[in-house]
């Protein structure tokens, strides 16, 4: 795609970031991380996190309004709603016994990133009852187009047939419902139909089996996650772009971008998402919707923190993206 692409962002849509494990995010800049040894930190920063978080972080750079739907408890539970209503994100929360987890990011001025996260708080039958109650009275707003984007690990407590239920509770209020997980949750959401399904390589190995090393295996992947009941899938290679698929579609596409050099890959792949949920909500083309994804991937790279994309970005880096047919 070689032209400036200006999306308008239609005010009677809807979307809805559902974060069943979301996290502060803590990122610790150190010159030189060694294990086992000790290390001084040069910078500490906190930020809202959880991959819905992040979505919904990447539609608010898109010019969106999105809603985000989650579990929070405690302290950090009160520090992250604060930051998502500090960048102007509306939020729906559950209160939880439990607090809510830290998730530890350590970036190297190296170059590398090291991710430890927390497993969550463990979730009643109670607070997920009401979860339930709260996203599906949500999915019921008035407006055009209504898309929930399910997304991220479950914690502890929840049945690993969420991701599907909710799902199923979307596509009954005519809410579009994508999906980005993993492992038996993401097999149980595949069986309920799921509008979309973006996740990674290796995601799409374990419940494809099929191995991928290029776009073309990657494309064989993105039609076995169709044969198991997804209307459409993408799935992400890193720097090799993405490769997606929709059904009774002969043809795969790849869409990808000359890599940067990333400050971190952390939130990419939820920018992406952020991207193709967007791109429906504007009646995109299949290949443009997937070209506006590799350009939020992308600029996520260039972000100060984990979904913090800038439009002008996404909008220049949209006009190197190569669309190839598989």
């Amino acid at each position: 795609m070689n032209k400036p692409v200006a999306h308008s962002y239609p005010l009677a849509s809807a979307f809805f970031c559902v974060s069943l494990n979301p996290a502060i995010d803590t990122r610790l800049v150190l010159n030189g991380f060694l294990p086992g040894r000790v290390n001084r930190v040069a910078e500490v920063y906190r930020n809202p996190g959880g991959k819905a978080a992040h979505v919904a972080m990447a539609l608010k750079g898109l010019g969106a309004t999105p809603t985000w739907i989650g579990f929070s408890g405690g302290a950090t539970g009160n520090e992250l709603l604060a930051g998502l209503r500090h960048l102007e994100i509306e939020t729906r929360a559950v209160s939880t016994g439990q607090s809510s987890r830290v998730n530890l990011e350590i970036l190297d001025t190296q170059g590398e990133v090291t991710e430890i996260l927390e497993p969550g708080g463990t979730i009643t039958l109670s607070e997920w009852s009401e979860f339930q109650q709260v996203c599906a009275s949500a999915f019921q707003l008035a407006a055009n187009k209504r898309i929930a984007v399910i997304s991220g690990s479950l914690p502890p407590g929840v049945p690993t047939e969420a991701c599907a239920a909710l799902v199923s509770s979307a596509q009954s209020a005519n809410c579009l419902a994508f999906v980005d997980s993993s492992g038996l949750p993401l097999s149980k959401a595949l069986a309920a139909g799921p509008d979309l399904v973006k996740i990674n390589g290796e995601e799409a190995e374990f419940v494809t089996q099929v191995a991928i090393r290029d776009p073309n295996s990657a494309a064989q992947a993105a039609r076995k996650l169709l044969d198991l009941g997804a209307n459409s899938a993408v799935v992400s290679l890193g720097d090799r772009g993405l490769v997606g698929v929709r059904k009774h579609d002969r043809l795969a596409i790849h869409a990808w971008t000359t890599p940067l050099r990333p400050k971190s890959t952390v939130g990419c792949g939820d920018a992406a998402l952020a991207g193709l949920a967007f791109a429906a909500a504007t009646d995109l083309s299949f290949e443009q919707s997937l070209a506006l994804a590799v350009a939020c991937g992308t600029s996520n790279c260039l972000a100060a923190f984990p979904g913090r994309i800038v439009r002008e970005d996404v909008s220049r880096i949209e006009q190197g993206v190569h669309i190839e047919q598989l």
